[in-house]
């Protein structure tokens, strides 16, 4: 059995709370973005919902890798950025997926399935962007 000290856990709740607060921001943007483009300009919610994302990853980017996860020095800014970019594309996928099977297959509210696939990517996001561009 893996024993955790307390400090570890208390670090990574202090930093998993830190990641919520951005990822809480990054929602917001990506919510409003995507309710704004489907309502004000009728697009299908999976195209509003595939710009948004793109926008709140933006600012993910900036507010992660500043305020949540220390830098890796044997990486470079270029390479870190394109990792985040990759593993934010999947996360992209796995939103649309969830968005499309929600509301085309499933004909749930376009809003409360991006509330569910938001859930679901921000685990994958913590979890890969730790594993991938946090220094050890």
């Amino acid at each position: 059995m893996v024993e955790i000290s307390t400090s570890y856990a208390r670090n990574i709740f202090k930093q998993f709370m830190k990641f919520g607060l951005v990822g809480f921001l990054a929602f917001l943007i990506d919510f409003g973005v995507m309710v704004f483009l489907t309502e004000v300009f009728g697009l299908n919610p999976v195209v509003s919902a595939t710009v948004s994302f793109i926008v709140s990853v933006l600012f993910n980017y900036l507010a992660s890798m500043r305020f949540v996860f220390s830098r890796r020095d044997d990486i470079g800014r270029f390479r870190e950025f394109t990792t985040f970019i990759i593993l934010s594309v999947i996360g992209l996928l796995i939103n649309d997926a969830l968005m499309w099977a929600g509301t085309e297959l499933v004909y749930i509210d376009y809003r409360i399935v991006k509330i569910f696939a938001t859930a679901v990517v921000m685990v994958w996001n913590f979890v890969t962007r730790k594993i991938f561009l946090e220094a050890r």
